[in-house]
């Protein structure tokens, strides 16, 4: 995806600056991530990243303010984050932080109190894909996270369920429930056909 080039030479701009501050930890010996792992990760995870939270909230500005936001906490964190777990760390921070958008946008609506007309559904769909881009954006939020994560990102229970903060069986009913939604959702459109 060459749109992000400009995030990527963002973060190469900053890396060439390292930030070295002094270790606290005196007993604990922990691998501190080297400017080489964070380039590497800006190049192997953003758009992974990136893709994964544009298909949670569809705003490319807000998509693009969230994963340069979980990359910028990377850096400032880098000292104390271990390269190998650099992967989690940012699916986590991006989640969290598109968590804390999304509620902020629905405390600043409901203060608005704004009224839209609502839009008819099509009753011809000419792509399956819409249709499940449809029912997907339908979903709770947990549930089309946990959706998302495993079905488009290909994560494990266990991974999701770190990236979430849930228990694996957790993210296992999640899922299901997302899944039995999904299922009654195009099966009952009758234009799939």
């Amino acid at each position: 995806m060459k749109s992000f080039e400009k995030i990527r030479s963002f973060f190469y701009f900053y890396c060439n600056y390292p930030v070295t501050c002094p270790s606290y930890h005196t007993n604990e010996v922990q691998k501190q991530m080297t400017i080489t792992e964070y380039n590497l990760a800006v190049d192997t995870y953003s758009d992974r990243l990136y893709r994964f939270v544009l298909k949670s909230i569809k705003d490319v500005h807000m998509a693009e303010d969230i994963v340069q936001d979980s990359f910028e906490k990377l850096w400032k964190n880098h000292d104390n984050v271990d390269g190998a777990k650099v992967k989690s760390y940012l699916f986590t921070t991006a989640y969290h932080t598109m968590i804390d958008r999304i509620r902020k946008e629905k405390r600043s609506a409901f203060t608005e109190d704004l009224s839209l007309p609502e839009e008819g559904r099509e009753s011809n769909y000419s792509d399956l894909s819409e249709i499940l881009t449809e029912a997907v954006n339908k979903l709770p939020e947990i549930q089309r996270m946990v959706v998302l994560l495993r079905d488009y990102e290909g994560y494990n229970y266990q991974e999701i369920g770190e990236l979430t903060n849930l228990s694996e069986s957790q993210v296992k009913v999640y899922i299901y429930r997302a899944r039995l939604f999904l299922k009654k959702y195009i099966g009952s459109i009758e234009a799939v056909a």
